[in-house]
């Protein structure tokens, strides 16, 4: 493990914006404060971040999972939703209702991308403090 290189580089730019360059890629994620915490909500929240990094996490670990076994899930969706608590502010509650594209799965392998996503990197590195609701449906395609 490489513990030396930085995954990237975060910038406060003013305005409570910040943007994020992925130092591999260069890529770039701008950030903004939500409306409801003196922000303008021109992009993403810090907060929004880390619920979309769950769902991200989760079909990431479904694709690997299902290229594996030799599955397609192309098109596969998770509408994810980030609940807010107060006191302390923290995200309290994140919603993930993931809309499988099913190309003729068997039980056991619906069962597979479950496990794989509700045991994803991300979903095991968050507090027990934060709720984590995952619905599955499936879609023919």
């Amino acid at each position: 493990m490489d513990k030396g290189r930085p995954t990237s580089i975060v910038v406060y730019e003013g305005e409570l914006s910040t943007g994020a360059s992925h130092v591999q890629s260069g890529t770039v994620i701008r950030t903004d404060a939500p409306k409801d915490n003196q922000g303008l909500g021109r992009a993403f929240s810090p907060t929004d971040l880390l619920a979309t990094a769950l769902g991200s996490c989760m079909l990431t670990i479904m694709g690997i999972r299902a290229r594996t076994a030799g599955h397609d899930i192309n098109g596969t969706t998770a509408k994810v939703t980030k609940v807010m608590g107060e006191q302390p502010r923290r995200v309290a509650e994140v919603i993930i209702e993931m809309e499988v594209m099913d190309r003729d799965l068997a039980e056991k392998d619906r069962q597979a991308l479950e496990h794989a996503a509700l045991n994803c990197p991300v979903a095991k590195s968050l507090s027990e403090h934060l709720k984590q609701t995952v619905r599955f449906s499936y879609l023919k395609a």
